[in-house]
């Protein structure tokens, strides 16, 4: 399980065969974006979230050649399930934005890592403390906390260290942007480019009191899709203690006015939050700025 080092990528992570899919493949094909995953901090299965899911972050992207998977919650278990039905070998990029627990605790359990035979490129920037995100992820794995060591995943797999600033180049077509959005925890925010188009999942940005933050804006900007982090209603945002990572309505609507996305879904719900809450706060900011909708588990979308 090679770890490497990189601010340019260039084909380095493509099997010949995805190679002369792409290169075949029209620019023009659909492209999906699936949610499998949309709680922050710890998954919160019951009676209430069922609308909206209890599984933490996870959200794939599927274009003509690739599969990429950002963030490895409990949805991405969920998302393995739904590979290992399909029965057919699995390849796919997997980014993590940072590794708090509601990032990563998926990964020990992602089913198609197991197995001989599927390839996975997983990328990370480095921690404060130098830990490599191959670190980071073959550490949660390790006694106490697991039974299972990262070193028993039978799939292939590179690990790549990347840092704010790097592009990484999947073929001819499809870049990924890495971008610094949160100096307390290190989270990247990334901005997928494909066929003159944009994606782009940011999910843990720092709002100062000046407004969004200008990298998020710059890297959001003129996006067709922006998946951004948790909002929350006026008065709850008031009582949040000053949070600089709750993000009010206004911030939102600021943001996705700013950015001028064409559709701007908002994910990482807080596990306080039941249907009903978000229910109401998806009517209230819908109303005010009808490309703002909240992301539900399994919500399926066509940039």
């Amino acid at each position: 399980m090679p770890d490497t080092d990189a601010a340019m990528l260039t084909d380095s992570n493509s099997t010949p065969a995805e190679a002369g899919q792409a290169a075949v493949a029209s620019v023009n094909e659909c492209v999906t974006v699936k949610f499998w995953g949309v709680r922050g901090s710890v998954p919160t299965p019951g009676a209430d979230t069922v609308r909206y899911g209890g599984n933490t972050a996870c959200v794939e992207i599927q274009l003509p050649g690739h599969r990429l998977v950002f963030d490895g919650g409990t949805g991405l278990r969920v998302l393995g399930k739904h590979l290992l039905e399909a029965g057919q070998p699995v390849s796919a990029h997997i980014f993590f934005t940072h590794t708090h627990w509601d990032r990563i605790q998926g990964f020990p359990f992602f089913g198609p890592a197991f197995i001989a035979g599927n390839h996975f490129d997983v990328y990370g920037a480095t921690a404060a403390n130098g830990a490599s995100i191959k670190q980071r992820l073959t550490d949660q794995m390790l006694r106490p906390n697991f039974f299972t060591p990262l070193q028993k995943m039978s799939s292939t797999m590179k690990f790549h260290n990347i840092a704010a600033g790097n592009i990484i180049r999947l073929d001819d077509h499809v870049t990924v942007e890495a971008i610094s959005l949160n100096s307390a925890t290190s989270a990247l925010g990334f901005r997928v480019n494909y066929a003159g188009k944009s994606v782009v999942y940011a999910t843990d940005s720092y709002n100062a009191d000046g407004g969004p933050d200008p990298s998020l804006l710059y890297l959001a900007q003129a996006a067709e899709l922006l998946v951004y982090g948790g909002t929350y209603s006026e008065p709850v945002y008031a009582s949040v203690g000053g949070d600089p990572q709750a993000i009010s309505c206004e911030q939102s609507i600021a943001i996705a006015e700013k950015t001028q996305v064409k559709e701007m879904i908002l994910f990482h719900h807080n596990p306080r939050h039941d249907d009903d809450y978000l229910d109401h706060l998806e009517m209230e900011i819908h109303n005010r700025c009808p490309q703002l909708r909240l992301a539900r588990e399994g919500m399926t979308l066509q940039p």
